[in-house]
């Protein structure tokens, strides 16, 4: 006779549901203190440098839409309020690509 082993679900583990699609996304995560998402930078106006996706660190959340992040560039760090975007967006904050 085999044994087999029942695993009990507690009630204070999370249900994950995947859903499909960017927009999707932001419905399946929200953003905590100290979680890692994508700042897209702003690039110049002459296109001299383009428009990236940096990393950011929410420092603070005030909806599930907008957080403050320290965005992490080669040249320094800075801080700022921003909007969350499902697709990259200039200026706004989005989630990075699953890999």
């Amino acid at each position: 006779m085999q044994r087999r082993t029942l695993r009990r679900s507690c009630s204070h583990e999370p249900k994950i549901t995947r859903a499909k699609g960017p927009e999707s996304r932001a419905m399946e995560q929200k953003p905590s203190v100290g979680r890692v998402v994508h700042y897209q930078a702003y690039g110049t106006p002459g296109g001299e440098f383009k428009s990236v996706p940096r990393a950011a660190i929410v420092a603070e959340v005030f909806s599930d839409e907008e957080i403050q992040v320290c965005v992490l560039n080669p040249s320094g760090i800075f801080f700022n309020r921003v909007k969350y975007s499902a697709e990259p967006t200039p200026g706004c904050w989005n989630w990075p690509p699953r890999v």
